[in-house]
């Protein structure tokens, strides 16, 4: 078992979000790039690869420091399987199977990734898509095969439609919780986000003063 690698998609320009870069946003803290990114690097992953595109700089200075491998998708703006592409290509380092992870999944945490990868260590195809109340989420994992099957195919054949035109290779995990669909695409998403981190702080807030 080679184990797992990861690509982090953050060459989108957020548009449903305004003139705000959704992945400068404040998560409990921290960026929101730099929050997913050092949630991968937690992780047991042979390497990471990071996608940038839009606001590269920006997205560069929010990594600053980090031990990840960055690389310019030009083609951004065609669409996220330009992007899922260009990582794909990025990656070095042999592995069994490389998780395709979006930038914009606040929620998520590493019992999440720890867990989607101990279930296709024993899942009987090679990709495997998170789900929570029959919503498909992120990260989905797939096989060394189905990277070399992306790279050697046409530039479009990406994540989505590799997984809409081959259902038969696809295996769908229902996931405990709902941090593998709650990402941030719009202002009113990120006002629910503040409020469930809010109430989630309240308890703590109440014991610290009590």
């Amino acid at each position: 078992m080679k184990g797992f690698s990861a690509i982090l998609l953050a060459a989108g320009e957020s548009r449903r979000m305004g003139a705000v870069n959704k992945l400068t946003l404040p998560v409990a803290g921290q960026p929101l790039l730099r929050r997913t990114a050092e949630l991968l690097l937690r992780a047991d992953l042979l390497e990471i690869v990071v996608v940038l595109g839009h606001q590269e700089q920006t997205a560069r200075d929010l990594l600053y420091g980090l031990p990840l491998r960055r690389v310019v998708n030009p083609d951004y703006r065609e669409g996220q399987m330009t992007s899922v592409h260009r990582g794909m290509a990025a990656l070095q380092r042999p592995c069994d199977a490389v998780l395709v992870c979006l930038a914009d999944l606040p929620l998520l945490e590493l019992s999440d990734l720890e867990r989607l990868m101990q279930v296709f260590a024993e899942c009987p195809t090679p990709i495997l898509v998170p789900t929570y109340q029959g919503e498909r989420g992120n990260p989905i994992v797939l096989d060394h095969d189905q990277r070399e099957r992306i790279l050697a195919g046409e530039r479009n054949l990406g994540c989505r439609r590799l997984i809409e035109k081959n259902p038969e290779l696809v295996t769908a995990f229902e996931m405990d919780s709902d941090h593998v669909v709650f990402d941030l695409d719009t202002e009113d998403a990120y006002r629910r986000l503040q409020q469930r981190l809010d109430r989630a702080c309240e308890p703590q807030t109440l014991l610290h003063h009590g």
